[in-house]
């Protein structure tokens, strides 16, 4: 039977807190993500418009609190970006 080391143990909880606070971050931004590229496919313009800033900025809170590469969200951020503007300039009169 293996020894219960205290460090070993604190490590264990502090890691399941952890995970915890990661999962709802990422819960977050991926709903955030899905509900914009949905706005986009069925060429909502107000609603892209609404979405995007907010999208944005709880994909830079994943970034920042380390639940996301900054790379990682630099790239998703550009790239809806980059759909949305297409969808506006499309949209445009």
């Amino acid at each position: 039977m293996a020894k219960r080391i205290k460090s070993g143990l604190k490590r264990r909880r502090q890691n399941e807190v952890r995970r915890l606070r990661n999962r709802s971050v990422r819960t977050r931004v991926r709903k955030s993500v899905k509900q914009l590229r949905t706005a986009i496919a069925a060429g909502d313009v107000a609603r892209v418009k609404e979405l995007l800033p907010r999208t944005v900025s709880v994909i830079d809170v994943g970034a920042r609190k380390g639940v996301l590469h900054a790379n990682t969200a630099s790239r998703t951020k550009s790239r809806l970006a980059g759909q949305a503007a297409s969808l506006l300039r499309s949209a445009a009169p």
